[in-house]
């Protein structure tokens, strides 16, 4: 059986959506479909989480790998608290290469998911969205940087929240995290970069 360790914060335990719809959980149900047989995600992540908490959520979890996918998506946190870029940069590329370590030392199974934006949400109403798109714009591109620069896989699913302004059912009731139909489309890009290392 295929393992999968997820990392990350609210965008993957899935704040405001059931365990079904999460979006580890809809991967892992089409590569099932696929045929390729899978255990259940062991998911790291918490509503509200940044780098370094999710760092210490790591440690406290005790994980023992390798893992045949380890999938990474952190820093909404950091950009909302307003912590500096060159600190995310620095805390995403060691929780990078503790995700290739889970991996059994190989970045081709480790894949990034940029960081959706916010700033296109109901809750975002009263302050600079504008502000808010080029900061994750430019988290997304320090964390894109550096997945390259080890070698892991990059999936950008930023423009498909972004559709989130024009599509209220891409959101969920929180009118600030994403729908089950938003993670589905993320998923639809995960799993065409993930089939190839599972089969």
């Amino acid at each position: 059986m295929k393992t999968i360790l997820a990392l990350g914060d609210s965008y993957t335990i899935g704040t405001s959506v059931s365990a079904a719809e999460r979006w580890p959980l809809q991967l892992a149900d089409a590569l099932r479909k696929a045929g390729i047989p899978l255990e259940d995600p062991l998911i790291v992540a918490r509503n509200g989480w940044t780098t370094d908490e999710l760092e210490t959520g790591i440690q406290a979890a005790g994980l023992q790998g390798p893992f045949d996918l380890v999938t990474l998506l952190i820093g909404v946190n950091n950009q909302y608290r307003g912590y500096p870029l060159e600190e995310y940069r620095q805390e995403f590329a060691a929780l990078l290469i503790q995700a290739v370590a889970f991996a059994g030392g190989d970045p081709g199974r480790v894949v990034v998911l940029s960081i959706p934006d916010w700033g296109v949400t109901p809750f975002a109403e009263g302050r600079d969205r504008k502000k808010i798109s080029a900061e994750i714009d430019a988290f997304n591109t320090a964390n894109r940087e550096e997945t390259e620069q080890v070698g892991a896989l990059y999936v950008d699913i930023t423009p498909i929240s972004r559709r989130a302004a024009r599509e209220p059912d891409l959101l969920a009731p929180d009118n600030l995290h994403p729908s089950g139909e938003m993670y589905a489309l993320w998923v639809e890009q995960v799993v065409q970069v993930v089939m190839p290392l599972l089969q």
